[in-house]
């Protein structure tokens, strides 16, 4: 039988120079600007096997987002001031990698994206249980393949999900349902105030309030956009790993 495969985490220290890492390397943030935001998998990725990544925090007033592919080049070989800016068309033309564009408006915030390769060398993406759709063609087979991924423009945050959790939702709806999305299941003092399931990882902006995951929190943004706390209007959610919410470096690997 196949050993079962390790669940798919950001590489450690290949990272674009404005990426933070959390400290399980499942969340990718980018700092500031709107590029120097390209990630890999710590692994190479099989063919047919499904990347899956949720869209954690958009960032408006940039064109274009979020770019995902596979590449030839090791990670574990790549000094990370060496990495370009951009994944397309900067590694593209430094390397054998294969990326393009999610298209615009495709996913929101909370939705889940997975992305693969087949043996013929063609990238598939597909959000939440809709249609998959044709990325790229043309991979080069035959050698490892890494997953790359730039958190570029109005994508400001995303996180990697592990496939072989018991939880993992097959399908996620265009529209944030009643029911929480899975993620971390929060220990005692850190669950969220809502569906005192999941870790409150959030932060409403500007009353500051943080006792909501991010499901939650972007459900009532929706909703009402009013805090439940104190009925301050939401201006904005943010992960609460923000540097801007927790102050440059705490709770981050640089």
């Amino acid at each position: 039988a196949e050993a079962p495969r390790e669940a798919l985490r950001f590489h450690a220290q290949a990272v674009g120079a404005q990426v933070r890492l959390d400290a399980q390397r499942s969340t990718a943030f980018r700092h500031a600007t709107f590029h120097d935001g390209i990630v890999f998998s710590q692994r190479p990725v099989q063919p047919g096997e499904r990347v899956a990544l949720r869209l954690l925090w958009h960032e408006p007033g940039w064109l274009g987002g979020l770019r995902v592919g596979f590449t030839r080049l090791d990670p574990a070989r790549v000094p990370a001031p060496s990495l370009p800016p951009f994944v397309c068309p900067d590694l593209e033309q430094q390397s054998q990698t294969w990326a393009a564009m999610l298209p615009d408006g495709c996913a929101l915030p909370g939705d889940v994206v997975h992305f693969w390769v087949n043996r013929q060398g063609q990238i598939f993406a597909r959000v939440n249980s809709g249609p998959r759709w044709l990325l790229r063609e043309g991979v080069l087979m035959g050698a490892p393949l890494w997953a790359v991924m730039d958190v570029y423009g109005t994508t400001k945050a995303i996180q990697l999900l592990d496939l072989t959790a018991n939880d993992f939702p097959t399908s996620m709806p265009r529209e944030l349902s009643d029911e929480a999305l899975p993620g971390p299941k929060a220990s005692a003092g850190e669950e969220c105030a809502i569906c005192f399931h999941q870790v409150a990882n959030t932060c409403l902006v500007p009353c500051g309030h943080t006792h909501f995951c991010s499901s939650c929190a972007w459900r009532v943004f929706r909703d009402t956009a009013r805090c439940p706390v104190c009925r301050w209007e939401i201006e904005e959610v943010a992960p609460t790993w923000d540097p801007l919410v927790l102050g440059a470096g705490e709770g981050l690997l640089v």
